[in-house]
């Protein structure tokens, strides 16, 4: 691993590679020991893995997701993170009524994000959130494009629907 590639192509990624651990362990501390193993990982892989890798991205996405479970499994951690960090997009023109109207509903959003099933989580986590496109969330959660398309689906319909049972 070169100085130049790892400071172009990982280091610009290493908040992703946090909110996304941060989304599966459910804790700060361990989210930030992921993204600490996956940077040393990649710094210290062999030119013959550097040479292979197509989409520095995924691939880091791949080793935060794998690393994630991993200590997830070994520590039997609650997945409850919050989606902190996340800015809401903001109008030009201040209103408080609107703003916490806005604030409020995107808290429910994520309160049901926390109830979806794993998988539908961390893709719709990996592109509405990170903006991944299909291609690299397939990547990196080692599933095919059908499998990404069909939990984000279902994933956005359960969303919609407990939202539109909140306004009845």
């Amino acid at each position: 691993m070169t100085w130049a590639i790892f400071h172009e192509q990982v280091l610009p990624i290493r908040h992703k590679l946090y909110r996304f651990a941060l989304r599966i362990t459910g804790s700060v501390h361990e989210a930030e020991d992921v993204v600490q193993e996956v940077l040393e990982k990649v710094w210290k892989s062999s030119p013959e893995q550097v040479n292979n890798v197509q989409n520095w991205e995924a691939w880091c996405m791949t080793l935060t997701r794998n690393r994630s479970l991993d200590k997830t499994r070994s520590q039997t951690l609650r997945r409850t993170a919050p989606l902190e960090g996340v800015t809401e997009r903001s109008s030009d023109a201040f209103n408080p009524a609107a703003a916490t109207e806005s604030s409020d509903l995107v808290q429910k959003v994520k309160s049901y994000m926390q109830d979806l099933p794993d998988k539908q989580r961390m893709v719709m986590h990996l592109r509405d959130i990170e903006e991944l496109s299909y291609e690299e969330i397939a990547e990196a959660l080692n599933i095919t494009m059908e499998q990404v398309k069909v939990n984000l689906h279902r994933a956005r319909k359960t969303i919609r629907e407990k939202m539109v049972e909140l306004v009845k």
